[in-house]
């Protein structure tokens, strides 16, 4: 009996070799190790993951497929997981075959309990129906007039006087920090209409938004660990689960005294053509349609999530490169003087008195581009997954079965020679601008992806970029940053790439003199010969005792 036990034992391990040798070799990236797959590789790289993915993409020509769970029937379906970042894969993930790429069961689950079927968790019939009524929305100016309105006021009355303070003080401050609460009261005021006054002076803690950000933290954790753990960790009450469920209970209470509150506003002024709220919430509640306040709450959830913290880390990586491209902060300052001396004038205490307005936050194209950059090589969403419905071949050639994952690497699509030539790892906003310096570049929707791409496109692209622009314009027309002795930028292991350690800068008085100079010398040049000078124009012409300075 012991002679068969032990055959039989050593015939299985044999069997499964001979099978791991076979399913290993038709894998491409990092190393699978029996049973445990590519996870051993997954923890060793866990605290540089997206670089770690971006090296086997390179190494792999932009595709490659590993398994986390190396066991036979589960290898080649729901432990495998192809990661691509090849520009024609996601248009065919993301547009061609949208429907056999939902967002699926798993990240359903994991986040059902904070954003249940909101647009942002949601797929099919119950997404179109919400995508629809919130296009419909996001494409009114009154919408961006609401933006502009939350943004300008949070900028002038709370952002700079605590920037003024800690330059006054000499004291360093963490500008993620800022910048997150500082989005926060932004969003939540656009999408319900209601103030959390998270940047208010001593920044002290505000109910709502620690509910919020514990919720989705706690929402986080489930995707390190397997379903049925955190599953039995709800159903017994322990760990973050009883946070999550706390935090829930907060932040649905919250939002429903909101709508409560909103409905009986709406009902007093419904014969009014001058009703004060233009916020998302208002305007679903005032559609024909009757939502339930389920279905509000989780809107207005979904929309506070997708609009915080992607534009404040936006930001927090844009600040960080600019302290270390000091070449293109200058051209920045460049742009945004050139622009308030011919709206604003040439008196400098007129630049500061409001954040700039819309025509004028249009006309920062270089600015944009440096946003763009930005976004490319520090996308605030690095790393987005599918769940594949029906077998497929992706344009590669690479076969995807049902029932595996599909990650789409936006951190790596950022990074790739092939896409981006050569000096892809420099910092250079010139790549969106046109030859002639006057137009921002569209790069193609599949290759520059930070905002999503397909049906799924970031909604409130043209808001966010409204948003960090205002941002950035008022800080750097203000202030000159510099990153704290010291200080480590990494970045945080998150499905957001924030900075582990925040970014904590010393704000300095900002001296405007020399870019001023260099702006008037371009816009009227001096031609002088001998000792008479004369107005000219702004080209730049030496030779024949004759020098007319500008800039080309």
């Amino acid at each position: 009996m012991d002679v068969f036990w032990v055959s039989l034992f050593f015939t299985a391990v044999t069997a499964y070799l001979l099978w791991f040798t076979f399913i290993s070799r038709s894998l491409r990236g990092p190393r699978v190790w029996p049973l445990l797959g590519s996870l051993p590789g997954l923890i060793e790289n866990s605290d540089r993951m997206h670089e770690w993915i971006a090296e086997n993409l390179r190494a792999c020509s932009g595709t490659y497929q590993t398994c986390i769970c190396a066991v036979p029937f589960l290898a080649r379906k729901q432990g495998l997981v192809t990661v691509t970042c090849d520009p024609k894969n996601l248009e065919h993930i993301l547009k061609t075959r949208f429907d056999n790429y939902p967002k699926g069961p798993t990240w359903q689950s994991v986040f059902h309990d904070l954003l249940g079927e909101g647009i942002f968790n949601s797929d099919g019939d119950t997404w179109l129906f919400q995508r629809k009524t919130a296009a419909l929305e996001f494409t009114t100016r009154t919408l961006r007039h609401a933006m502009a309105r939350w943004v300008s006021r949070a900028i002038k009355l709370r952002f700079c006087p605590i920037l003024r303070a800690a330059q006054l003080e000499a004291k360093p401050v963490d500008l993620q920090d800022l910048l997150l609460r500082l989005t926060f009261d932004n969003i939540c005021g656009l999408t319900f209409g209601m103030d959390p006054q998270t940047l208010a002076p001593g920044l002290s803690e505000n109910g709502f938004a620690a509910a919020f950000d514990r919720a989705t933290e706690a929402s986080l954790q489930r995707f390190i660990l397997p379903e049925v753990m955190w599953k039995l960790k709800k159903w017994v009450g322990l760990g973050m689960e009883v946070s999550l469920s706390r935090s829930i209970v907060h932040v649905e209470n919250y939002l429903s005294k909101v709508i409560n509150t909103r409905k009986v506003e709406l009902l007093r002024q419904q014969n009014d053509e001058n009703n004060p709220h233009d916020d998302l919430l208002s305007r679903f509640m005032k559609k024909k349609e009757s939502y339930s306040d389920s279905f509000l709450r989780h809107v207005a959830l979904n929309f506070v999530l997708a609009g915080r913290d992607t534009s404040s880390v936006a930001l927090s990586w844009f600040f960080w490169l600019i302290t270390q491209n000091p070449t293109v902060e200058k051209k920045i300052l460049h742009e945004i003087c050139t622009v308030l001396i011919e709206t604003r004038g040439n008196d400098r205490s007129k630049w500061v008195d409001d954040p700039l307005a819309f025509e004028e936050l249009d006309r920062l194209i270089y600015l944009k581009a440096a946003l763009s950059e930005t976004l490319r090589l520090y996308p605030s969403v690095p790393e987005d997954s599918k769940h594949v419905i029906s077998d497929d071949v992706l344009p590669d050639g690479t076969f995807v079965p049902a029932g595996s994952s599909i990650t789409y690497s936006i951190y790596s699509s950022g990074r790739m020679k092939s896409t981006w030539g050569e000096d892809w790892p420099e910092f250079r906003p010139e790549r969106w601008i046109s030859a002639d310096g006057r137009r921002f570049i569209l790069q193609e929707q599949y290759k520059f992806v930070a905002f999503n791409a397909g049906p799924r496109i970031c909604l409130g692209k043209d808001l966010a970029y409204l948003q960090m622009k205002s941002i950035a314009a008022a800080v750097l027309l203000r202030h000159r940053l510099t990153v704290v002795s010291g200080h480590r930028v990494e970045q945080k292991m998150s499905l957001t790439l924030f900075m582990k350690y925040g970014l904590k800068v010393n704000v300095h008085e900002r001296d405007l003199t020399a870019v001023v100079d260099g702006v008037r010398k371009e816009a009227v040049g001096v031609n002088c010969n001998g000792n008479n000078c004369h107005v000219a124009g702004s080209s730049v012409v030496v030779g024949g005792g004759e020098v007319v300075f500008g800039v080309d």
